[in-house]
């Protein structure tokens, strides 16, 4: 197969703390994105959503930069700690591993208590298997929270631009009312009546006005 070194096609990204893997479907030549759970997703069932992604896939394999093949039950963790080839169709495209910083500082506060926690079980029981599968369901349980988080992150900034717009049609609204009023009190002043008959006309309003904002405060305290 023909490789291309160091091609911009297969790029990796995190996202929410998860690694997104971009590529160009070599069919519609689309760009498209792959979220994985890198504790939970296997290369297989990685390379099976691209296949199922772009139906003109017929093959698609991961090799290792030494040219050996990796197996279909890695976990991606694991594969993405290094650089790697993905052949798509017979051509290969090098995918450099994510840079380290890359990860949140919070992703990385989490990894490090996960960490610490395992340990101490481990001095405790003295059972690696026990620790190996304590880490690897904390890292699931931690995978699954930040996907359900995902919609309500989203949906509250979609309310947070939805009140600040309204809040400022609002705005908007109340000083055209207050210049609408200024101008027909003019209006109403110097050309059609006089100050005597207005006077206590601006008064009343003034004195409403005042009392109509005072109730709002009451009611909503703000």
């Amino acid at each position: 197969f023909s490789f291309l070194p160091a091609s911009p096609e297969v790029t990796i990204n995190y996202r929410h703390s998860l690694p997104v893997i971009t590529l160009t479907l070599p069919t519609r030549s689309e760009r498209c994105q792959f979220t994985v759970k890198p504790t939970v997703t296997t290369v297989g069932v990685f390379l099976q959503d691209v296949q199922r992604e772009d139906k003109g896939i017929e093959k698609a394999e991961v090799f290792a930069t030494d040219g050996s093949k990796v197996s279909d039950a890695t976990l991606m963790e694991v594969l993405l700690m290094n650089d790697f080839k993905l052949v798509i169709n017979n051509t290969a495209y090098g995918v450099s591993s994510p840079v380290k910083d890359k990860l949140s500082s919070e992703r990385a506060t989490e990894m490090e208590d996960i960490k610490s926690l395992v340990h101490r079980l481990f001095v405790a029981l003295h059972l690696e298997d026990h620790q190996i599968k304590k880490e690897r369901e904390l890292l699931q349980k931690l995978d699954y929270l930040k996907e359900e988080l995902l919609p309500l992150e989203q949906m509250k900034a979609r309310i947070m631009d939805s009140a600040d717009a309204k809040t400022s049609r609002l705005l908007w609204v109340g000083l055209a009312l207050m210049s609408t009023q200024g101008g027909a009190l003019a209006w109403l002043t110097w050309w059609v009546y006089s100050w005597d008959i207005m006077e206590p006309v601006t008064y009343f309003i003034t004195y409403g006005s005042a009392m109509a904002f005072y109730a709002y405060f009451v009611l909503t305290k703000q």
